[in-house]
């Protein structure tokens, strides 16, 4: 088992107004979580490993900055071809008994991913994946989607495409801190990009997305290089821990330290469901987790 850190992560300014209620009022029952998936995207550069981040308008509980992923959809439960583990599978690797919500996740995570970026992981069999993911017809495609026009099922059917849930990997399980007004239970996934497929932001929502090396946005994490980039009134003059919400944080250091897109989906992770505390440093409100040390024996720099 690794050997957990206690780490102190900053408030985002989004959650501070949540936070002093949560103090002045007295702890009460916290608000009823959402299930929600996301999916971190994975690819091998000079630099070592990029994932694909997108700004998401409004306040989320997955960070203002945050890897695709959403809400889980009433429609995810609907029928639809499957390649790859079953859901009894995806239950056991999640550790939850409940298999229909293992498969709600899986499918969601994979709607989530096509609405935002475009990368479609599902193919007309076993051994194939859709290709040429950037034409017209596949963002119209994505808008239907996002817009709920059409269901995600409904339009993989017509295209007769079945999911291929073996090209998903299943990595950890964050909740929401108990204070926050909108919270998610959130399952997070990782995958690679399928041949011949581009990840795009959706041309009616999308603000800003991009590959991001990893190690640079953990080198430059003091900095606001990345929100003064993406020139929100929310991001401008902001570091990367004001943007991110702790899990994404800590999963970008884990991508900084890990040799490769194989070595890192490779790793065998255990199910353990990750929650923020808030707590009161010398006057300072700020986010505890208790999470595994990055790197074996690395001392953990507090935050």
């Amino acid at each position: 088992m690794p050997q957990l850190a206690r780490r102190l992560f900053v408030l985002p300014p989004e959650l501070e107004g949540a936070a002093q209620n949560w103090l002045e009022l007295g702890e009460r029952t916290p608000r009823a979580a959402r299930y929600a998936s996301s999916v971190v995207l994975l690819r091998d550069s000079p630099s070592g490993l990029e994932t694909w981040l997108g700004y998401r308008p409004g306040s989320s509980p997955l960070g203002v900055v945050a890897f695709p992923g959403g809400s889980l959809d009433p429609s995810d439960d609907d029928p639809v071809g499957w390649v790859g583990p079953s859901p009894q599978h995806w239950a056991e690797q999640m550790g939850t008994d409940d298999v229909g919500l293992a498969r709600r996740h899986v499918v969601g995570a994979i709607r989530e991913l096509f609405e935002e970026t475009g990368v479609l992981l599902a193919g007309p069999d076993a051994s194939s994946t859709v290709e040429a993911n950037s034409t017209v017809d596949w963002m119209r495609a994505r808008e239907a989607v996002a817009s709920q026009e059409k269901s995600f099922t409904e339009m993989l059917t017509k295209r007769g495409l079945s999911l291929r849930t073996d090209l998903l990997k299943p990595l950890v399980n964050w909740l929401s801190p108990d204070f926050a007004h909108t919270r998610f239970n959130t399952r997070y996934f990782a995958a690679t990009v399928p041949v011949n497929q581009q990840p795009s932001i959706l041309g009616s929502k999308g603000v800003w997305g991009r590959w991001v090396s990893a190690a640079e946005a953990i080198a430059l994490r003091e900095t606001s290089a990345l929100g003064d980039e993406i020139a929100q009134p929310n991001t401008v003059g902001l570091a990367l821990g004001q943007l991110l919400v702790p899990g994404s944080e800590i999963m970008l250091e884990k991508m900084a330290h890990a040799n490769g897109c194989i070595a890192y989906l490779s790793y065998k992770r255990k199910a353990h469901v990750y929650q923020p505390k808030l707590v009161n440093e010398g006057g300072i409100l700020m986010l505890e987790v208790e999470a595994a040390k990055t790197v074996a024996g690395e001392p953990q720099r507090e935050r």
